[in-house]
C-alpha cells in the first residue's frame, strides 16, 4: 500500500506508479495534485483501492482502468476531470464504491454500471451528467 494524504505534493501522478505490480491501495488525496490520472495505473492488476480524491486532476478517467478487476474502490471525486464515465470500469468486478462527484463529468451513466451486483456506493453528484441513473 502506497499513501500519502493530507499535504502539499505538487505535480503529476507519476507515471512509474504503473510499474508497482503488487501494489493493492494507492491513495494520494488531498494534495494540489495536477494533470491526468496516468493510464499506467491500469497495469496495476492487484490494486483494490484507488483514491486521488480532492486534487485538481483534470482530463478523463482512463478506460484502462476497467483493467483492474480487483479494484473495489474508485474515489475520484473532488477534482476537475471532465469526460464521460468509460464502460470500462464496468468490468471491475469487485467494484463495490465509485466516488466521482464534484467534477465536470458529462454524458450518462453506463447502464453496465447498474448490473454490477458489488456496487454498493455510486456517488456522482455535481457534474453535469444527464439522463436517468441505471437500475
Amino acid at each position: 500500500s502506497l499513501y500519502m494524504t493530507y499535504g502539499t505534493m505538487t505535480g503529476s501522478i507519476p507515471t512509474e506508479f504503473g510499474k508497482l505490480s503488487r501494489l493493492q491501495e494507492l491513495r494520494i488525496y488531498d494534495h494540489q495534485l495536477e494533470g491526468t490520472i496516468p493510464t499506467e495505473l491500469g497495469q496495476l492488476t492487484a490494486l483494490t483501492a484507488l483514491d486521488v480524491a480532492s486534487n485538481a486532476l483534470t482530463g478523463t478517467l482512463p478506460t484502462e482502468l476497467g483493467e483492474l478487476t480487483a479494484l473495489s474502490a474508485l474515489y475520484g471525486n473532488s477534482n476537475q476531470l471532465n469526460g464521460t464515465v468509460p464502460i470500462e470500469l464496468s468490468r471491475s468486478t469487485a467494484l463495490e464504491k465509485l466516488w466521482l462527484y464534484e467534477n465536470s463529468l458529462t454524458g450518462n451513466i453506463p447502464t453496465e454500471l447498474g448490473k454490477s451486483s458489488r456496487l454498493k456506493e455510486l456517488l456522482m453528484h455535481t457534474n453535469q451528467l444527464e439522463g436517468t441513473i441505471p437500475t
